[in-house]
């Protein structure tokens, strides 16, 4: 079958300027310059050979995880790497490792919320690696619910000291990444209790291992928690279990930022505001988003360029059967993935702008976006992480059979990726997070507390009570302003009646129980909104590049009008569109997939990534799938031999019925 001439083909048909989208898709020129250089560097490494994980007993795998991220600070040092080549030598080296840990959350962590003594002690050791820290603050029986963490740190007066103690089996701390096996230190979450009075939760960096012969010190239980989902995938992390029997620490090992315990045991609050650790939140969650739109173009990249090379039915003149991709029923599943990468990757650029502003705010004691922006990291949060792990899922099962191979890449990926939809808060745990703010947000509406960020649009509450869609034929979808306000309305609409459905309940807590399904959705309807915004004000930036801001608009368009579509129920109960109108969105988008099929590779090949960083048979750059897929086969070490082992323990004495007979 065909492949290399397929996917050749299919670049020469592209209607724009490659290269200029690459720019687009990393954000500059010197990003995109960083990236593939080091994408490049990675992939050339035979020592970051990926190939074989999925076939290594867990043992095998963890040592080979070592080995790559050994190797890997090795070529930082050697290459004297700056702090963004070696952030991009660790994306690429692509391997879930406790180096995500300690440069991810431990390092922020310190940043974020230790004094200026604290970082200087303690900052220079991590930089260098010559202590390795995790961040541990899920429990056992706590996850989500942070204020119900059980471990505790009572102060000692007459030492100086905090004593750190698990007081019952389900305060184990339990999870943490690169904690079970590897972790020299961790920032550890417990109850600050002083002369027997709860302070409620605060964060302690806590040495667990010596750091001369790695054994864990007195008073300390620590250990892996074991297998986790998949082949291969998050099983090359040391996600761990840790216990503390009174084990004592130094005060000045609390994290003393915000709030701080003298020597004689008072507990004050430094002139730093506290609200500054939302700082630290808002910049793993926008970094959550950003992995989003990697993950799932990733996934895409994979079944756009396999639709491509895969032929099925169909026979045409010249005897050769249709491309899958051909198919409506390919596009109208693979093109709103496509466009879902693109839409996260620019609002994923717009949240590092945001926390950015939220720094500068907070330094200077601005607080008022605050709230706001603590809504919007969490909604995007679960909107990007749920919408990623569906859409990888969606992938593999686009690639038909082949895509259940490990080889096509699919099952690792998904294994890897589905955990972000639990980690840094539970998805539908933060959609009711962002309800409570949309809630409080409308209740304040007409206050004169005018909305702030993304919430704005809810200062014209009733114009988009009231308006009504002006689409009168297809093309009018493609206005932005149309698009717009039809988002604005449902969100508005949505946010106002969960509110009025609210006010009838005696007990808001209880209602707000009561109606959390509904409230759920109107988060995810203010959450698609920011999404669809954020790639429109994309599209008002100038962007360089033949037939690029054309290619941009059409998947913009795909996004939106695939929401509505995949929504249409709240579109049409809360009166924002009429049935005549979808049924007009709905023939647009079908013009659209039309219009994006002849420049689908060529956008799966604007993301840039090498078919090392890829790992897939499917979706390699040249097409070449069948012919390698069967020299794939053939590595499996179940065909080390022709004849299985075993064959003459069971397999023989069936087929010559040497079985003892037996009851049945």
């Amino acid at each position: 079958m065909a492949g290399f001439d397929d996917l050749a083909s299919e670049r020469s048909k592209a209607q724009f300027d490659v290269e200029e989208m690459k720019v687009i898709w990393a954000g500059s020129r010197h990003t995109l310059e960083v990236s593939d250089r080091i994408s490049r560097l990675v992939a050339n490494d035979p020592v970051f050979r990926k190939d074989t994980r999925t076939m290594l007993s867990r043992k095998d795998l963890f040592k080979n995880t070592l080995r790559k991220a050994a190797h890997a600070w090795k070529r930082i040092i050697e290459l004297r790497l700056s702090e963004e080549e070696a952030a991009e030598l660790r994306f690429y080296v692509d391997e879930p490792a406790f180096m995500d840990l300690h440069w991810g959350m431990f390092i922020p962590t310190i940043k974020g919320q230790g004094t200026e003594e604290q970082q200087q002690k303690w900052l220079p050791l991590a930089y260098k690696m010559k202590i390795i820290g995790c961040y541990a603050q899920t429990e056992l029986g706590h996850g989500s619910n942070v204020q119900g963490l059980e471990t505790t740190a009572t102060f000692d007066p007459q030492t100086d000291e905090f004593i750190i103690h698990s007081p019952t089996l389900t305060s184990s701390k339990w999870w943490p990444g690169g904690l079970g096996k590897v972790s020299t230190h961790a920032v550890v979450y417990g109850r600050l209790i002083i002369d027997s009075k709860d302070y409620g939760v605060n964060g302690f960096i806590v040495q667990l291992r010596s750091l001369d012969d790695h054994l864990p010190l007195p008073g300390i239980t620590i250990g892996d928690i074991g297998m986790k989902f998949g082949s291969g995938a998050y099983n090359t992390m040391d996600n761990g279990v840790l216990r503390f029997d009174h084990v004592r620490i130094p005060r000045d090992q609390m994290l003393m930022r915000v709030s701080q315990v003298t020597r004689e045991g008072k507990l004050v609050q430094s002139n730093v505001p506290w609200q500054l650790v939302y700082g630290t939140m808002v910049y793993v969650r926008q970094k959550i988003v950003s992995d989003a739109s990697c993950a799932l173009s990733r996934a895409v990249c994979i079944a756009t360029r396999y639709s491509a090379v895969r032929r099925q039915f169909g026979l045409q003149s010249n005897g050769i059967e249709t491309q899958v991709i051909d198919y409506k029923t390919q596009q109208s599943r693979l093109f709103p993935l496509l466009a879902s990468a693109y839409a996260f990757r620019f609002v994923g650029e717009w949240l590092k702008w945001l926390y950015m502003d939220v720094n500068q705010r907070l330094q200077a004691s601005d607080f008022s976006t605050l709230p706001e922006a603590h809504a919007c990291t969490a909604g995007l949060k679960s909107l990007t992480t749920s919408a990623t792990a569906d859409g990888i899922e969606e992938c593999r099962k686009l690639c038909g059979g082949h895509g259940y191979l490990c080889s096509s890449g699919l099952p690792e990926l998904f294994a890897v990726y589905i955990p972000a939809c639990t980690y840094e808060g539970d998805n539908i745990v933060l959609l009711l997070q962002v309800a409570r703010f949309l809630i409080k947000t409308v209740s304040q509406l007409g206050s004169g507390k005018e909305p702030v960020g993304t919430t704005v649009y809810m200062g014209r509450v009733e114009q988009l009570m009231q308006c009504h869609c002006a689409v009168q034929k297809a093309e009018d979808w493609l206005k932005p302003s149309v698009i717009l306000e039809a988002f604005e309305a449902r969100s508005m609409r949505m946010s106002v009646a969960s509110a009025q459905n609210l006010a009838k309940f005696d007990n808001q807590e209880e209602g707000f129980l009561e109606l959390s399904a509904d409230l759920v959705q109107a988060a995810v309807a203010h959450c698609q909104l920011i999404v669809v915004s954020k790639f429109i004000e994309k599209l008002q930036q100038d962007i360089p590049g033949k037939g690029v801001k054309g290619q941009l608009e059409a998947l913009c368009n795909i996004y939106a009008l695939f929401i509505l579509h995949k929504h249409l129920g709240d579109f049409l109960s809360t009166g924002c569109i009429t049935p005549k109108q979808a049924s007009l969105a709905n023939a647009q988008l079908r013009s659209l997939y039309s219009q994006v099929r002849p420049n689908a590779i060529a956008l799966v090949d604007a993301f840039n990534y090498t078919d090392h960083y890829l790992s897939s048979v499917l979706g390699r750059y040249d097409g070449n799938v069948y012919p390698k897929l069967y020299e794939e086969a053939w590595k499996d070490p179940l065909n080390d031999s022709v004849v299985p082992d075993g064959y003459q323990e069971y397999i023989q004495p069936i087929l010559k019925q040497q079985l003892r007979n037996a009851r049945l």
